[in-house]
């Protein structure tokens, strides 16, 4: 029995969303085509989920010809909306066939609502094939409810030219902990006026990538948040103002100052999901300057690892579906079994697979001009085998919230333990 549990978040939002979609959904059609050969998906971003959606079309059409896609463009605030909107109606003749789903908030609504996704289990897809980490945002008391898609593993990107200034190679930066780190950035800091790294001010997903490449997490067994008296979480925040404190990290205001920091010359290197390759590669005269190596360790933690997770999504099929096995076998043949479709998204959008034979295709083993020859989608892929399985829980954004509170505070010079005590019982209390 999958877990009944409602944030009063939740059901804000959903009440707030029947209200406003009573009116405006009644007397719509149906979101699914009619066609037994034809399946409805909705998802975000025409140029990466939606191109790729287009691409994996094309290669199952090969053998089934007569096989057709209706995608429909929805911001992911919208189409939570529409979520909302259509549980709290109970029509949900209006949901697709195949949604995309942020792996962050995929927790929340496979286990508040029992009637929303499929559980695709025996399907017949392997999902063995996937890395672990990634596989776990859709995994609910062992039930499989969704393919994951694109790859969120982090990567440590450094500057060459920058290290070389300051002594150091980027194999120095290879396999270490926060510790060592923090040593290094303080004299390239010294040597060159370059930061190592840098974050936006008011989030704490770096916090969040510390403590998952350690194993750890914020919630307990019971699914009660883990906050107060967590002495990994701690260090993490530790870390982290002692970086800021010495210069080790850059704290800017915005996403484009963050951005800026790396493409314009305040850091020298940036730590994030490998989706931020993206932003790095618009600063075109940086071009094989750049090289990639694998995160800072927690340092003392039993079972630590130089690996995390920052972000991705998994598509999913709703109950809606009436030919499920139609589109398990299409996502199963693609998404969880074409190493074609990876070649092709690869190069046409940056995707880069956390399905792990992927990895095995020449395409990913093509050295890289912009970091100087490394062949980075292959040690992309690598790395998101080794990425630890975290539970990132069922009210991750109410905990994600609560902690950047507590981050802010503490750079301003408030006590962690107290501002951790605060956060728990904000989160417990937006739990109820």
């Amino acid at each position: 029995m999958k877990r009944k549990l409602i944030s009063l978040f939740m059901v804000t939002v959903m009440g707030a969303s029947l209200l406003a979609g009573c009116s405006s959904e009644k007397g719509e059609e149906p979101a699914k085509s009619g066609d037994e050969n034809t399946l409805t998906v909705w998802a975000w971003d025409s140029q990466f989920n939606l191109y790729a959606m287009k691409e994996a079309e094309k290669i199952y059409q090969k053998d089934h010809p007569d096989f057709k896609l209706k995608t429909v463009e929805i911001t992911w605030d919208d189409l939570q909306t529409k979520l909302g909107t259509i549980v709290g109606s109970g029509n949900y003749s209006q949901l697709p066939d195949i949604c995309l789903m942020q792996d962050y908030a995929y927790q929340k609504y496979v286990t508040t609502y029992d009637n929303l996704y499929q559980d695709i289990t025996d399907s017949g897809i392997d999902f063995s094939k996937f890395a672990k980490g990634k596989l776990a945002a859709s995994v609910v008391d062992d039930r499989n409810y969704g393919v994951p898609f694109d790859n969120g593993t982090d990567v440590a990107i450094y500057r060459t030219d920058i290290l070389d200034q300051a002594g150091y190679s980027v194999e120095d930066l290879t396999d270490i902990d926060w510790n060592r780190f923090i040593e290094i950035g303080e004299d390239v800091y010294a040597k060159t006026g370059y930061s190592l790294l840098s974050v936006q001010t008011g989030g704490s997903d770096m916090i969040y990538q510390m403590l998952q490449s350690a194993g750890k997490g914020t919630w307990n067994e019971d699914g009660t948040p883990n906050i107060e008296g967590n002495k990994y979480l701690k260090q993490c925040i530790e870390i982290y103002k002692e970086m800021a404190d010495k210069h080790v990290m850059d704290v800017v205001n915005s996403w484009d100052e963050y951005v800026a920091t790396f493409t314009s010359g305040k850091t020298a290197g940036v730590i994030n999901g490998c989706w931020i390759m993206a932003q790095l590669q618009s600063a075109e005269n940086l071009s094989g300057l750049w090289t990639i190596t694998n995160i800072p360790s927690l340092p003392g933690v039993e079972g630590a690892t130089n690996y995390t997770n920052q972000g991705g999504s998994t598509w999913a099929i709703t109950t809606n579906c009436s030919n499920t096995e139609l589109a398990a076998d299409f996502l199963g043949s693609t998404f969880a079994g074409s190493t074609e479709l990876y070649d092709i998204i690869l190069p046409g959008a940056g995707a880069i697979a956390t399905w792990l034979p992927a990895s095995q295709s020449n395409v990913y083993s093509e050295p890289q001009e912009y970091y100087g020859g490394q062949a980075v989608f292959k040690l992309i892929a690598e790395f998101a085998s080794k990425v630890p399985t975290v539970d990132l829980g069922v009210y991750y954004t109410e905990a994600n919230t609560a902690l950047s509170t507590v981050i802010g505070n503490v750079l301003g010079g408030a006590d962690i333990d107290t501002e951790l005590k605060t956060a728990q019982k904000t989160v417990e209390f937006n739990m109820r």
